[in-house]
């Protein structure tokens, strides 16, 4: 058999040739036993693959299974290299610079009064609770005694039985009329006591005027001296007399004194048992709303029980709370805060009513829970455009002190509590500003801006110097 040598450019480009050829002989091998040739000088020529060739073979086989994927992959990554390396790279196009659209408002300078919205609760400006003068038991009630029931001023409450306090009366009138009469009777025995005394006067006079006539009859021999003595004691007697009425006449005046206190004094008893008749009868002193009702007809009171509460329904205050900031600035700028004006506002559902108040009482001290101080404001009608009561939620609107060559401006134009933006030629510019007070969703700020300048309005996430912006909207 002849064999085929293999082509030397398969040789060299690929392996594989040479071990089919190597396998090409082993079947040859099988199939035709070569006898050796005499005429050849060469022992290992034999015709056939010895046991030494066989292992070269398979050694061969091996190494060509490893060696060939590991050449693939160099042969990959060194083609990669160089045409990464040898790589042109694209021309590099320039950025664009990012405009970002924005919305401004032109600040103006100009004199500003802020309004201050503040939040409290309605109270009763007069709070009082009406309770029993007298004891006894109730017999009629006012129609309106009921919880929040409105009473008007004079109108009754309860009605305390009267029938001891009329026979209380009865009794002091008639004890004044005998008093009365009393003194009466004294009167007219002091007139008969002064007629005595006027009578024994004369008659005194008469006396004397006669011993005076005898006293020289008796010098002369005319007159006994005895007639002239019983004259002279006719004298004395009168005088004794008069001295006896006169002394009688300064106690019956004595008398009539007393009898005068004693009138005066069931006069006082009188007066104070119409009283106590007159205050069975409670009635409203101004026009309240009631509550903490603990009467009903039936029931016996005594004096000093409390019968309900009343709630002065003209009298309506809005109590709420500014800070020390706050009153500060007020009160050092205008002095004080009574008298001035308030709007008060209740929301019922989706309806706003509306009141007018004016301040008028500050808090005596600071409250320690919320560091402010506490207003009062009296509604001036609460009644209209509905009844206003106590414990109501309300808004309060106060007008804050007024701040002179400021700028007004969103609250949204604030960046950093002390800084706003303003557009000069499409590019943004910070500015330095200080809030001086707050209208709402606006703010008062002084500082660093031209008047006439566009403040921007629109948030940006990253603002500053040099930003490129397009106003979106008309400034206004």
């Amino acid at each position: 058999m002849q064999h085929r040598k293999p082509d030397s450019a398969r040789v060299v480009g690929d392996i594989r040739p040479v071990a089919d050829y190597v396998e090409l002989r082993e079947v040859d091998a099988k199939a035709e036993p070569v006898t050796p040739d005499a005429s050849s000088s060469d022992p290992g020529d034999l015709g056939g693959p010895t046991p030494g060739s066989r292992k070269v073979v398979r050694v061969l086989r091996a190494f060509a299974k490893l060696i060939l994927p590991l050449a693939v992959l160099a042969l990959a990554i060194a083609g990669y290299t160089y045409l990464k390396a040898t790589k042109q790279a694209p021309p590099k196009r320039a950025q664009a610079e990012r405009v970002y659209p924005v919305r401004a408002v032109t600040a103006t300078i100009g004199d500003h009064q802020p309004t201050l919205t503040l939040y409290g609760a309605t109270v009763a400006g007069r709070q009082v609770d009406i309770r029993a003068l007298v004891s006894g038991r109730v017999v009629a009630t006012g129609d309106n005694l009921r919880e929040g029931g409105e009473i008007a001023k004079g109108e009754l409450i309860v009605e305390i039985d009267p029938f001891d306090f009329k026979m209380s009366i009865n009794e002091a009138n008639a004890q004044l009329a005998e008093a009365k009469a009393r003194k009466i009777e004294l009167e007219a025995s002091l007139k008969s006591e002064q007629n005595s005394i006027t009578f024994l006067r004369e008659q005194l006079k008469i006396a004397k005027r006669d011993v005076a006539r005898a006293s020289p009859l008796v010098k002369r021999g005319a007159l006994s001296k005895q007639v002239f003595d019983q004259r002279q004691n006719t004298v004395s007697q009168r005088e004794q007399a008069l001295m006896t009425l006169e002394n009688t006449f300064a106690v019956w005046k004595a008398r009539i004194a007393q009898q005068d206190a004693i009138i005066s004094r069931l006069t006082q008893t009188v007066a104070l048992a119409d009283r106590r008749l007159t205050e069975t009868k409670l009635t409203a002193p101004f026009n309240a709303y009631l509550t903490n009702i603990t009467t009903q007809t039936g029931r016996t009171i005594t004096a000093n029980d409390t019968v309900a509460t009343l709630i002065d329904r003209d009298w309506i205050e809005a109590r709420f709370v500014l800070t020390n900031e706050q009153y500060g600035r007020i009160v050092s700028a205008e002095g004080s805060l009574v008298d001035r004006p308030v709007d008060v506002s209740w929301v019922l559902g989706d309806t706003r009513f509306t009141y007018k108040a004016k301040i008028a009482q500050v808090g005596a001290q600071i409250s320690s829970d919320s560091g402010g101080i506490e207003i009062f404001a009296r509604v001036t009608d609460s009644s209209k455009p509905v009844p206003l009561r106590p414990g109501a939620f309300v808004e309060v609107s106060l007008p804050d002190r007024k701040f002179d060559g400021v700028f007004k401006l969103p609250a949204v134009a604030l960046y950093d509590g002390d800084t706003v933006y303003v557009v000069i030629e499409g590019r943004l510019q910070p500015r330095k500003v200080k809030v001086v007070g707050v209208s709402g969703a606006e703010l008062l700020v002084s500082g660093e801006i031209e008047s006439g300048a566009k403040v921007i309005t629109t948030r940006l996430s990253k603002p500053g110097a040099g930003v490129q912006v397009e106003l979106s909207e008309p400034t206004s």
